[in-house]
C-alpha cells in the first residue's frame, strides 16, 4: 500500500476509536467535544456578521426615512441593485486576499484584521447621512463586504482545522447556523426599528441607522475575544511551531499530549506539512524560506497548482460550482429583497411584508439546527440533493401561483399567502441543505498547503455570484416577474444533478484522507520517495507496528477498508 494510504488508515483508526469513545457522530459526539464546540461557536460570530449584513438591508430599503434620505438610490431598480450588491463585490475582494492573510498572520489574527476592516465600513455607512455624502454609503458597504467576505473564508477554515473528523461537518456547519441567526436578528431588528417615529413620513433616520450601527456589537466582541482563542494546530505545524501545536491539539481534545490519539493526529498533520514543504522546496527552491514576500508569491503558485492535475482540478470544480449553484438557488434574491417580493405577492403593506420577512429569518434559523446536529450522520450528498429538489419544487409552485394571480391579488388573498408559504418552505429547504453543506464541502476538500487558497477560490465564487444575483434580481422581478422563479428553479434542478454526478461523499473522513476521495494518491517517482521519507521521519509506521492504545485491528480494518473501497471506486 502506498504511504499515503498507510497514513490514512492509521488516522482512520484514530477516528474510529474517537467515535467509539464519543458514541459516534451526531449530537452525542458534538457534546463530547465541548471545548472545540465552544471555540468554534465563538469564531462563528464572524458568520453572524455575515448573516446580519445579508439580511439588514432588505428591510432598510423599504423604510420611509431611508427612501427620503437616499431617494436617488431607491427610486431606480438598477441603482437599488448596486446599493445592495456592492457589499458582495467587496466580499469577493475580501476572499481573494483572505488566503494570504490567513497564511501569513494565522487564521486567528486574520480574523482580527478583518473585524477591524468591518468596523471601518460600518462607521463610513453610518456617517453617510447628508446629500453630499450619499455616495459614501456605497464605499462603506464595499469595505464592510471586504471584512465579511474574508471572514466567510477564514472562519470555516479555522473550524475545520481545529475539529476532530467525526464532528468537523457540524463545526463548519456552525458557520451557516450563525449566518442564519444573524439574518433572523437583522430581520426582526428592521421590523422593530421601522416603528421609530412612525411608519410614514414622520419616521426618523434612527429607524435605519440603528440597525446598521448595531453590527458593531458582535464585531467588537469577536475582535476582543479572538485574542484568547487557540491557533489552528495545522497552521502552527506548517509554520514550525510544533511543540505549541501539540499542546493546542491535546488541549482541544481534552487528552494528554502522550495519548495515542494525539500521537497519530499530530503525526498525520506533520507528515502532510513536511511533504508539501519538501516538494515546494524542490520545485521552487527560491521560495523555500517562509517570508511574507515568499508566501505572497507562493499563493499564486498554489492557486496555479490547483489547475495542474485532474484530481486537483476536480476539487476546483467541486468547490467553485457548488457555490455557483448555491447562489443561483435564489436564496439571496429572497434575503435581499424579501419585503419587495412579499409586496409583489400581494401583501398589503410594508409592515406586513416586514413581518413576513421576519418569519423567513425564523424558519431558516430553525431549519439549520438539524443540519448542524446530523450532517455528520446523514452525509453531504443526500442532504444537498434533497434540499435542491425541495427548493426547485417551491420555485415552480410560486411561479405557477404568481403567473395565475399576479394581476388580481386583492381578490385572491389566499393564493397570495400560499405563495408566501412556499417562500418560507423554500427557505427551510435551503436552511438544512445548501446553506451549511456548501460551506462544509469547500472547507474540507483541500490539502493543507492549498487549503487557504482553495477555500478562498471557492468562497470568491460564492461572492461573485452573490453580487450578480443581488445586482440583477430587482430588474428580473420587474421584467421577468414569475419567470424569475422558473429561472431559479431550473438552475436549482441542475445543481441537484451536479451533486449527484460530480460531488463525492466526504462524511467521516479526515482532512488528510481527502487525497484518497479525489484520487490524488497516485504519487509517482520522487513524490513517493519523499512521502516515504516523511512518514518514516514522523514515526507513523512505528505507531502502526506498535499496536498501542485501543486501536483494535477490527476498527482499523473497518475504516481503512472504507478508504480502500473509495480508492478502487475512483
Amino acid at each position: 500500500m502506498a504511504p499515503t494510504a498507510v497514513g490514512a488508515g492509521f488516522d482512520a483508526a484514530a477516528t474510529a476509536r474517537r467515535q467509539k469513545l464519543s458514541g459516534g457522530s451526531g449530537p452525542k459526539a458534538l457534546f463530547a467535544n465541548m471545548k472545540v464546540f465552544g471555540v468554534a461557536c465563538f469564531a462563528c460570530l464572524g458568520g453572524l456578521l455575515y448573516g446580519y449584513n445579508q439580511g439588514v438591508f432588505s428591510g432598510v430599503l423599504t423604510m420611509t426615512s431611508f427612501k427620503e434620505q437616499m431617494g436617488d438610490y431607491t427610486a431606480n431598480q438598477t441603482k437599488m441593485g448596486w446599493l445592495t450588491s456592492i457589499l458582495e463585490l467587496g466580499a469577493w475582494l475580501g476572499c481573494l486576499y483572505s488566503g494570504f492573510l490567513a497564511e501569513i498572520l494565522s487564521r486567528k489574527y486574520a480574523i482580527l484584521v478583518n473585524v477591524a476592516i468591518f468596523i471601518i465600513g460600518v462607521i463610513v455607512q453610518a456617517t453617510a447621512i447628508t446629500p453630499a455624502s450619499h455616495s459614501a454609503i456605497l464605499g462603506g458597504r464595499f469595505i464592510t463586504g471586504m471584512g465579511v467576505g474574508s471572514l466567510s473564508t477564514i472562519v470555516p477554515m479555522y473550524n475545520a482545522e481545529i475539529a476532530p473528523p467525526e464532528i468537523r461537518g457540524a463545526l463548519v456547519g456552525l458557520q451557516q447556523f450563525s449566518i442564519t441567526l444573524g439574518i433572523m436578528i437583522s430581520f426582526w431588528i428592521d421590523y422593530g426599528t421601522n416603528f421609530i417615529g412612525g411608519t410614514g413620513e414622520g419616521q426618523t433616520d434612527t429607524a435605519w441607522l440603528l440597525p446598521l450601527c448595531l453590527q458593531l456589537v458582535p464585531a467588537v466582541i469577536l475582535g476582543a475575544g479572538i485574542l484568547f482563542m487557540p491557533f489552528s494546530p495545522r497552521w502552527l505545524i506548517h509554520h514550525g511551531r510544533e511543540a505549541e501545536a501539540r499542546r493546542v491539539l491535546a488541549n482541544l481534545r481534552n487528552l494528554s499530549q502522550n495519548d495515542d490519539l494525539i500521537e497519530i493526529e499530530y503525526a498525520e498533520i506533520r507528515a502532510q506539512s513536511l511533504f508539501e514543504k519538501r516538494m515546494i522546496s524542490e520545485r521552487f527552491p527560491h521560495l523555500r524560506e517562509q517570508t511574507a514576500w515568499n508566501i505572497f508569491k507562493l499563493q499564486w503558485v498554489a492557486i496555479g497548482s490547483l489547475f495542474t492535475s485532474v484530481p486537483m482540478f476536480r476539487r476546483v470544480c467541486v468547490g467553485v460550482f457548488i457555490m455557483v449553484f448555491q447562489q443561483w438557488t435564489g436564496i439571496n434574491a429572497v434575503l435581499y429583497y424579501a419585503p419587495q417580493i412579499f409586496n409583489d405577492l400581494g401583501l398589503s403593506s410594508n409592515t406586513v411584508s416586514l413581518l413576513a420577512t421576519g418569519v423567513v429569518g425564523i424558519v431558516m434559523f430553525i431549519a439549520t439546527i438539524p443540519a448542524v446536529m446530523y450532517v455528520d450522520k446523514l452525509g453531504r450528498k443526500p442532504v444537498l440533493i434533497t434540499g435542491a429538489i425541495g427548493m426547485a419544487i417551491c420555485h415552480f409552485i410560486i411561479a405557477a401561483i404568481s403567473g395565475s394571480f399576479e394581476d388580481s391579488w386583492p381578490s385572491h388573498r389566499g393564493a397570495g399567502w400560499a405563495a408566501v408559504a412556499m417562500v418560507w418552505l423554500f427557505v427551510v429547504h435551503f436552511g438544512y441543505s445548501w446553506g451549511p453543506c456548501s460551506w462544509i464541502v469547500i472547507a474540507e476538500i483541500w490539502p493543507i498547503s492549498t487549503r487557504p487558497y482553495g477555500v478562498a477560490l471557492s468562497a470568491s465564487s460564492n461572492w461573485m455570484n452573490n453580487f450578480i444575483v443581488g445586482q440583477v434580481t430587482p430588474d428580473m422581478l420587474e421584467n421577468l416577474r414569475f419567470g424569475t422563479y422558473i429561472f431559479f428553479g431550473a438552475l436549482t434542478s441542475i445543481g441537484a444533478l451536479f451533486v449527484w454526478w460530480f460531488v463525492p461523499e466526504t462524511k467521516g473522513l479526515t482532512l488528510e484522507e481527502m487525497d484518497v476521495v479525489f484520487g490524488s494518491t497516485g504519487l509517482v517517482g520522487r513524490e513517493k520517495e519523499v512521502m516515504a521519507e516523511v512518514f518514516a521521519e514522523v514515526g507513523l509506521r512505528e505507531v502502526a507496528d506498535s499496536g498501542a492504545g485501543e486501536k483494535s485491528d477490527e476498527l482499523m480494518d473497518e475504516k481503512a477498508g472504507v478508504v480502500e473501497k473509495r480508492e478502487v471506486e475512483i
